[in-house]
């Protein structure tokens, strides 16, 4: 079959196969292709600073962090502007050649390692051809898939973290040799293998990063009620999840009359101390990425899309939308910055004056603030609520929420679980429980949120910290369970980072990835456990005699 386009590295990919006509995230035939181009000679430019960096010589940050975007901005529903991904593919070939110039042995260098194009034409003629499906064998395809999606997902940590200042180099050799081994048809099955799981090892390294970059320029999460119902004021709304474009716009807000809202994975940027300064931080709007078309025509006023998570926008807000970073959109307006600090938002400002304020479309209040730090200074409660019986099992429910109906598993499983049980999450997954009233044990809630998906890491400690503490020579003898949600490629990377630490039976849903060959999947169920999900009495029955 001719495919128009293919592409299964989300979740929700057509069939759970592959989308072959038109992505469901809304990603044209033509912008996949382009995408595909894009990686493909981000593979050849990594291939170069590998053998650069063999031959001893230096690799600069600049080069490093034009990899990292070029990743970052290929996750699902970051930027769905041709004009972008064209003009990266231009950039990363006239690096790659600059590169060529300084090597000492270029001999044997991959096809993708020289190939070169100075048109679009040029371009428009190799991009069908180097895609996901110019690698013939299915397992071997696999793996590279999986092992790439993870690098994808370390990139949006990199980028984040690169955003503030924090950099780590043998993290950027490790993502390009990478790269590049993706191109090498001499490794085995069993060689890619062993690459996913080191892709695991420097993916804890890179949730640590981030982690040491959020919490050295914010603080510590503390525990903290979040407001969700809406002030009087006209106000702007933050989606996506960088914190230093929300902070750039909270420093140029102040004193405007206009306040600021938080949307999805913005809402745990609400428990960093340095924050909470700002008497126009009016609260979080709304609940998960895939319900923006509706929460942005309601709020009235201008959005601005930090990262990914976009979806391709109404007509009738699409005037008031803005993108910034790795996002974008054809026809929306995107707001660029020399740096990370100079980036000018009065555009937004001044519209966000006239319009109305945002429509209320609930009242309360969210309670978060859980990552290690916090959690730590609640360990002997915890402690004490384990050895008494208080809590008898935690369940780890981080990843992502999406459209599908089959989705409200998640909710239903929240309230179904027994009394004594309590959830630890991260990333927007949360919203398919966090307002359900589900009390808490001893003072601790039942839902313990330690932040964005970025922040991922939080859970890895607490669970390693609990193991510590118990004095328990494998981490899968504590009382954790994992039914974890994903969508797209950030969560494979923190399903890499779990398997690297350790733990084992995890269980991915609504759907296992449609990338995991029969093959790799056997794999991966054989060694580590990995399940799916069946229904809620079932599966709770499963993890509670685990």
């Amino acid at each position: 079959m001719d495919n128009k386009m293919f592409c299964f590295q989300c979740q929700e990919t057509a069939g759970c196969t592959g989308c072959t006509k038109f992505g469901v995230c809304g990603k044209s035939p033509d912008l996949a292709k382009i995408q595909d181009l894009l990686i493909y000679t981000t593979k050849g430019l990594s291939e170069v600073t590998t053998r650069l960096r063999g031959e001893g010589k230096e690799v600069s940050g600049e080069v490093n962090h034009l990899v990292t975007i070029n990743l970052f901005t290929t996750i699902t529903n970051a930027n769905f502007d041709d004009a972008i991904f064209y003009d990266r593919v231009k950039t990363t070939l006239d690096t790659k050649e600059e590169l060529l110039a300084k090597l000492d042995n270029a001999e044997n260098l991959s096809e993708a390692a020289l190939w070169t194009a100075s048109t679009k034409e040029e371009m428009d003629t190799k991009a069908p051809i180097v895609g996901v499906l110019a690698t013939e064998n299915e397992d071997v395809r696999s793996l590279r898939e999986l092992i790439i999606y993870g690098i994808k997902g370390l990139s949006a940590y990199m980028k984040h973290a690169n955003s503030l200042g924090y950099d780590d180099e043998a993290i950027n050799a490790f993502m390009q040799a990478t790269l590049a081994k993706t191109l090498d048809n001499t490794l085995s099955a069993d060689d890619l293998v062993a690459l996913t799981l080191e892709t695991g090892k420097v993916g804890v390294d890179g949730m640590a990063l981030l982690d040491s970059a959020n919490t050295g320029t914010y603080g510590h999460p503390e525990i903290t009620k979040v407001n969700i119902g809406v002030r009087n004021n006209p106000g702007i709304l933050v989606s996506g999840h960088d914190l230093k474009d929300l902070e750039l716009l909270l420093q140029q807000t102040q004193g405007s009359g206009v306040d600021v809202y938080t949307h999805s994975e913005m809402l745990p940027a609400h428990y960093y101390p340095a924050f909470k300064k700002y008497s126009h931080f009016a609260g979080n709007y709304g609940n998960a990425w895939w319900k923006q078309k509706e929460e942005f025509e309601s709020f009235n006023g201008p959005i601005l899309m930090t990262t990914n998570c976009i979806v391709p926008p109404k007509d009738s807000y699409k005037d008031r939308i803005f993108t910034t970073g790795a996002a974008g959109f054809v026809g929306v307006k995107h707001i660029k910055g020399e740096s990370e600090d100079n980036k000018d938002f009065s555009q937004i400002i001044e519209l966000a004056k006239t319009c109305e304020p945002p429509t209320e479309i609930e009242t309360g209040e969210i309670v978060g603030g859980f990552a290690h730090n916090q959690v730590f200074a609640l360990a002997d409660a915890v402690v004490d609520a384990v050895k008494s019986g208080a809590i008898k099992k935690f369940f780890v429910m981080a990843g992502c929420d999406g459209r599908v109906k089959s989705r409200n598993y998640y909710t239903e499983f929240a309230e179904a679980l027994p009394k004594d049980t309590v959830i630890l999450t991260a990333g927007c997954a949360k919203y398919k429980y966090n307002k359900l009233n589900l009390g808490d044990i001893n003072g601790i809630p039942r839902v313990l949120d330690a932040g964005q998906c970025n922040d991922s890491y939080s859970l890895a400690l607490i669970a390693l910290k609990l193991k510590e503490v118990f004095e328990l020579q494998d981490i899968n003898e504590l009382p954790i369970a994992f039914n974890i949600a994903w969508y797209e490629q950030k969560a494979v990377i923190v399903l890499l980072s779990l398997l690297y630490l350790g733990v084992k039976n995890i269980h991915l849903g609504p759907t296992l990835p449609a990338f995991l060959s029969p093959n790799v999947a056997k794999v991966l169920v054989e060694n580590f456990g990995i399940g799916g999900i069946t229904n809620v009495e079932d599966d709770i029955k499963m993890f509670m005699e685990q």
